[in-house]
């Protein structure tokens, strides 16, 4: 019994399917705003984002300690 109820639900999805493309074919591609704009603007983000880090890298003067070599020195030991 559950036998043909699955034929059938792949019957219909395979012809909504089939109607999809159908449509789909018969419709030019219009350039919507993704297409006609997404690369330049993912593009003048990179290069805002690398602009502003280039800038806080080289000159807010934060220091940043990457390396602890030569700045830590150690404690005096205390005896109780």
């Amino acid at each position: 019994m559950l036998f043909p109820i699955a034929k059938g639900a792949l019957g219909l999805a395979a012809r909504g399917i089939q109607r999809t493309v159908a449509r789909q074919t018969h419709h030019k591609h219009v350039p919507d705003f993704h297409d006609k704009y997404g690369n330049i603007i993912l593009l003048g983000g990179a290069v805002f984002c690398a602009s502003i880090w280039t800038y806080v890298v080289t000159q807010t003067g934060i220091e940043w300690n990457l390396s602890p070599v030569g700045r830590v020195t150690p404690k005096e030991w205390r005896e109780k």
